[in-house]
C-alpha cells in the first residue's frame, strides 16, 4: 500500500459523500458492484451486534444493489412517505485506515458523521464503517458496505443515505 493508493480512497469515499449529499443517485448507485452488500445491523447488547444478517436483525440489509436501487425508485417516484420531503445532508468521514486484501481489493475503515435537517428538524448519526473496495482502473467499486451506528436510539427516519 502506497500513499498514493490511500488518497485514491480518500477521494473516492469523500466523492461518494458528496454524491450522497447531491441526491445524485444515479452516480452514487454506480459506486457499488451490482452483487455488492450493504448491512447495517442492529445491535445485540451494548458492545455486541449481529455480526451474519441471516442470524439476527439488521435495520438495514441488502444482498447486492438491487435493494439499494429498490430505495431509490421509491424514493423517486414518492412511495416513500417517511422519506418525503428528504433531508438536506452532510456527510463526513475521517479516520481512514487501510488494508490491502489481495489483487486489487482494499478493506477501508472509517468513522463517518451525518448531519440533516428535515422540515425544520436537525439531527445526526455517527459511527463507523468497513469498505470492502475493488480498484477499477483509476477508481474504486464498493464491494461490501458494513455500518455500525453507535447512536442508535433513533427518534425519526433511517435510511441508507443517512449513513
Amino acid at each position: 500500500m502506497n500513499i498514493t493508493q490511500h488518497y485514491a480512497i480518500e477521494q473516492f469515499l469523500i466523492r461518494k459523500a458528496e454524491l450522497c449529499d447531491a441526491q445524485d443517485w444515479d452516480a452514487y448507485l454506480e459506486l457499488f458492484d451490482a452483487d455488492s452488500e450493504f448491512h447495517l445491523p442492529q445491535w445485540i447488547s451494548e458492545h455486541r451486534y449481529v455480526e451474519d444478517p441471516d442470524q439476527g436483525l439488521s435495520y438495514i440489509y441488502y444482498a447486492d444493489r438491487s435493494g439499494l436501487e429498490d430505495r431509490v425508485f421509491r424514493l423517486r417516484t414518492g412511495k416513500s412517505a417517511a422519506s418525503t420531503p428528504l433531508p438536506r445532508t452532510l456527510h463526513q468521514v475521517s479516520n481512514l485506515r487501510l488494508r490491502m486484501l489481495g489483487d486489487n481489493e482494499f478493506e477501508a475503515r472509517v468513522a463517518w458523521h451525518t448531519l440533516y435537517t428535515r422540515q425544520g428538524q436537525q439531527s445526526s448519526f455517527f459511527g463507523h464503517c468497513t469498505y470492502r473496495l475493488r480498484q477499477t482502473g483509476e477508481t474504486f467499486r464498493i464491494r461490501r458496505k458494513h455500518v455500525l451506528l453507535l447512536n442508535d436510539t433513533i427518534d425519526s427516519v433511517l435510511d441508507f443515505y443517512h449513513l
